[in-house]
């Protein structure tokens, strides 16, 4: 792997992002987890209307991982539940290309990713749970 795709702000956001943990009171939970390479995350989501309100993330997996689930607690309150509808779709697209979904601007951090395919799913999987969450 290259070291690009680990960079320092990439691995300081998966160790000091926001959000780790369990929410003791979460509204709406789910966990996804990727068969192949075992990683497994689980979003807990407060919401205030249709307003994410707080985010809290188990992430039993890589680096990448650790900062998207992270990236997802830091960004994700105070949207709208609308706002993530196609997320997931648009981050696979992202990956793909140089388009950069709404309404998270951080994903750039990612961008290295993007010549690992066997790593999209990675940064995928707290996307999936947020989604499956919100369902």
């Amino acid at each position: 792997m290259s070291a690009d795709l680990y960079h320092e702000a990439l691995r300081r956001l998966a160790k000091e992002g926001p959000g780790r943990g369990r929410l003791a009171h979460a509204d709406a939970t789910a966990t996804v987890h990727n068969p192949l390479c075992g990683d497994r995350v689980t979003i807990d989501l407060a919401l205030d209307g249709d307003r994410v309100a707080a985010v809290g993330h188990e992430v039993r997996g890589c680096l990448l991982c650790e900062a998207a689930a992270a990236l997802v607690a830091e960004h994700a309150p105070g949207h709208r539940r609308d706002d993530f509808g196609d997320l997931p779709s648009a981050l696979r697209a992202y990956l793909k290309s140089d388009d950069l979904p709404e309404p998270l601007k951080g994903l750039a951090l990612f961008a290295p990713a993007r010549a690992f395919r066997s790593r999209h799913r990675c940064v995928t999987l707290p996307f999936e749970a947020m989604a499956k969450a919100l369902g």
